[in-house]
């Protein structure tokens, strides 16, 4: 009687399976790997970014939102853009409307890479938005979140308020980058610079539009 054949009942190899997958998820990983890889680590000499990074970062929380006529949300549901995000309570000061203002300015000079970042306002209690501000928040996305709650994600630097500075998050909805306070025109410039490189490092796998 001939001999039963052990190779087509020899069970699967479950270490090499594991290792087949996660084969698989490097290379879908790759392009992301590499972009990261440009920006944070082959810097030509001399280069230095000026928001500070943020290690480890930290991804979108959960948190209910609620947009201005009381549609209801999730912080998450912002992934998939670069997001420029400014804090303030909604009778915003002097610092939030500067903030608001080198928000714009900074997206609309990335030119043609503009739909690849999107404003984004988090008003941090239910005051209303003075009206005089609603033209200039267009092509915004505000937002009302828990302040506690966001404290929680975003923190300011040493001796700084929540509302003092400009904050990144990036495509894969982790805040990795904090501006530093008190923004004007010289400190928008070097921002400026950094957005440029980080849409530049990911772009072979970051595209605008959700």
């Amino acid at each position: 009687m001939p001999l039963l054949d052990q190779s087509s009942t020899q069970s699967p190899n479950p270490v090499a399976g594991r290792w087949k997958m996660l084969a698989v998820l490097l290379v879908c990983a790759a392009p992301v790997i590499a972009s990261y890889f440009t920006y944070y680590v082959v810097r030509p000499e001399g280069r230095r970014n000026f928001g500070e990074l943020i290690d480890p970062q930290r991804p979108l929380p959960p948190l209910e939102t609620r947009t201005l006529d009381g549609r209801t949300g999730t912080l998450t549901a912002l992934k998939d853009q670069w997001l420029l995000i400014s804090v303030a309570g909604a009778a915003c000061d002097a610092r939030c409307e500067q903030n608001l203002y080198f928000q714009r300015q900074l997206r609309e000079s990335l030119g043609k890479e503009k739909e690849r970042l999107d404003r984004v306002w988090l008003v941090a209690d239910d005051l209303p938005v003075r009206d005089v501000l609603l033209p200039a928040l267009t092509a915004s996305t505000v937002l009302r979140v828990a302040p506690a709650a966001l404290a929680q994600w975003l923190e300011p630097a040493a001796g700084q308020r929540l509302q003092d500075h400009l904050y990144l998050v990036d495509p894969l909805g982790n805040w990795m980058m904090r501006f530093p306070a008190d923004m004007d025109a010289a400190a928008a410039a070097k921002a400026k610079r950094d957005l440029e490189r980080l849409l530049r490092a990911s772009g072979s796998w970051d595209k605008e539009g959700r």
